[in-house]
């Protein structure tokens, strides 16, 4: 390879992709494929018994250029040798199997293999176990035991259909954002060497999404406000339902409060990064989240403290301290009060009435929302800004939650 130009990684890091695929040539067979998508893949070209071959080598960087070389140095030796890579490496894969007997290339072994290396260790585990349960049970019993390298579209697409035709199509959706991951996943390995979601990307119906229900005009927010303060069940719920209103958490951030968690004096809420709505990586290295409490919100802890106190959680269960409210508790309580909203839907009655009637800046609200937030630049706020912005802000709110209880500005808005 003496006087033949080599790559290398800032040369493969900086190449931009054009309208078509172009090749960059490492030499003695070995290129890298640029696709107009942004996607580089190894590629090794060679001859058997007369005829040009191609072998795909992975994708970078996954693939390093390193290793793309020492799998084109294994190729080579192959075919000084007599020997058809491609056929060597289909052999080499039937002759492996993995713990159930299938061959190691079977899609579900390379799905599981995705999910312990790469899956579990980036999500939490509640959603790698969903992911899991897709995979498992819509794509598994039909096409798990086959090589995932011959596998075609439409067979996929098939399984995609079952659950679409049974009123899933959410889920649908998601069982081929998971299998496309795992296609990806076993380009990188060398398992196969495309992802066939990408030819399903218009061969379903979108998902339409179903918000959650929520009450966003003043008139009739107010009178849950009233239902809400006249509530005849546990105190504890009661609470709860007040709080939802005023602090707009997620329903799971607010039920799982604890007391250790809550400075009332400092009339703040810290909420440990573990028990929010964040990538694993986040639950373990981010911030916690702030709530400013207004000082209604601390007169209403104040008042649990008696009840709750001598539990570690704020909203404990009626029939053990030991856990707390049961996640159906508030919802409950909004349906025995005739009430269609959910408790998910408190979100979204602050995020529309904070911006529409009181006009606090969208990335003050979306802050206390635990949304990300970025500026006009993309660049992303920390999570403990604007902490002054959003005590004024939660201050606000209680109050106009007040005023609404008492029946003024209750006009309804325009669409």
């Amino acid at each position: 390879m003496a006087g033949m130009h080599l790559l290398t990684d800032r040369e493969i890091k900086a190449a931009a992709p054009g309208e078509k695929p172009r090749r960059m040539s490492d030499g003695a067979g070995l290129y890298l494929l640029v696709r107009p998508s942004g996607e580089k893949w190894w590629r090794f070209d060679y001859r058997h018994a007369g005829k040009d071959k191609t072998l795909s080598m992975g994708i970078y960087p996954q693939t390093s250029l390193k290793l793309a070389r020492d799998r084109a140095a294994e190729a080579r030796d192959l075919v000084a040798q007599g020997m058809d890579p491609s056929e060597a490496r289909k052999a080499s894969r039937a002759a492996k199997s993995g713990e159930d007997g299938l061959p190691a290339d079977a899609f579900q072994n390379i799905a599981k293999d995705w999910l312990k290396r790469v899956h579990e260790p980036k999500v939490s585990a509640g959603h790698a176990e969903r992911t899991r349960l897709r995979l498992e049970q819509n794509v598994n019993p039909w096409l798990g035991a086959r090589s995932i390298g011959t596998i075609k579209p439409p067979e996929l697409l098939e399984c995609l259909r079952r659950v679409a035709d049974r009123g899933a199509l959410e889920t649908a959706h998601r069982v081929k954002q998971a299998a496309g991951q795992v296609f990806r996943y076993g380009i990188a390995i060398g398992a196969c060497e495309r992802d066939i979601t990408a030819d399903l990307r218009d061969a379903l119906p979108p998902a339409l999404v179903e918000h959650h229900a929520a009450i966003v005009e003043p008139a009739e927010f107010a009178g849950l406000l009233r239902a809400i303060g006249v509530y005849p069940g546990y105190l504890v719920v009661r609470s709860a339902l007040q709080l939802s209103a005023m602090v707009f958490l997620r329903p799971g951030e607010l039920r799982h409060a604890r007391w250790e968690e809550i400075d009332l004096d400092g009339a703040l809420w810290t909420i440990p990064a573990a028990r929010m709505k964040r990538t694993k990586q986040e639950k373990i290295s981010g911030q916690p989240h702030l709530v400013p409490l207004a000082s209604q919100a601390v007169a209403i802890f104040r008042e649990l403290l008696p009840v709750s106190g001598r539990s570690a959680w704020v909203f404990p269960s009626p029939r053990s301290y030991m856990r707390p409210i049961s996640e159906i508790a508030v919802l409950a309580a909004l349906k025995r009060m005739g009430f269609e909203a959910t408790a998910h839907g408190f979100r979204a009655s602050a995020r529309t009435m904070l911006a529409e009637r009181l006009g606090f800046d969208d990335r003050v609200i979306e802050a206390q929302l635990a949304h990300s937030v970025s500026d006009a630049l993309g660049r992303a706020y920390n999570r403990t800004e604007f902490v002054a912005q959003r005590r004024a802000m939660m201050q606000a709110w209680a109050d106009y939650l007040d005023k609404l209880k008492a029946g003024a500005d209750v006009v309804k808005m325009r669409a």
